[in-house]
């Protein structure tokens, strides 16, 4: 976890040197990438908000489509074109310069798109765009869940 306090960290300081905010949509971090944001002094200068998006309600809630319309759109739950969209939403729907989104399969199992446990889609929204996605090999569910927080927030920072 102190790779991850550390990260925040430095997260938070770039946002409030820039006077800039965040919101996260998340998934298979489970609210890590949220919780690690809001436990830096200063949390409100800088976070708006955050969504743990687990269900089709949820992201039906947060996007406003339903999974078939993801799917005429050709956009899957577990891709780097989903993590983006979510991240993009939550900038919208929170009012924020930034998003965070993370979508994946923390285990032990893999997930209904046939996923392997360890593997999540990575984005960020704001002046810039981009996405990724990592696996690391692992079915340890809460560690998976801290490579996927500690991969976001190392996204973000090295693409601000």
């Amino acid at each position: 976890m102190d790779r991850l306090e550390n990260l925040a960290k430095k997260a938070s300081g770039i946002l409030i040197e820039n006077n800039q905010t965040i919101s996260v949509a998340e998934s298979s971090s489970g609210g890590l990438i949220s919780s690690a944001l809001l436990a830096q002094p200063g949390a409100s200068k800088y976070y708006l908000g955050g969504q743990v998006i687990y269900t089709a309600a949820s992201i039906r809630v947060l996007s406003g489509m339903r999974i078939r319309d993801l799917k005429e759109k050709k956009i899957r739950s577990s891709s780097e074109p989903f993590a983006l969209l979510m991240a993009e939403k939550v900038c919208e729907i929170y009012g924020s310069n930034w998003g965070i989104g993370e979508t994946g399969a923390a285990g032990p199992t893999g997930n209904g798109y046939g996923d392997p446990p360890g593997y999540s889609c990575l984005a960020v929204y704001g002046e810039r765009e981009t996405s990724t996605h990592i696996l690391t090999n692992s079915n340890n569910r809460r560690e998976n869940m801290e490579a996927f927080a500690l991969a976001a927030l190392d996204l973000f920072i090295t693409n601000f």
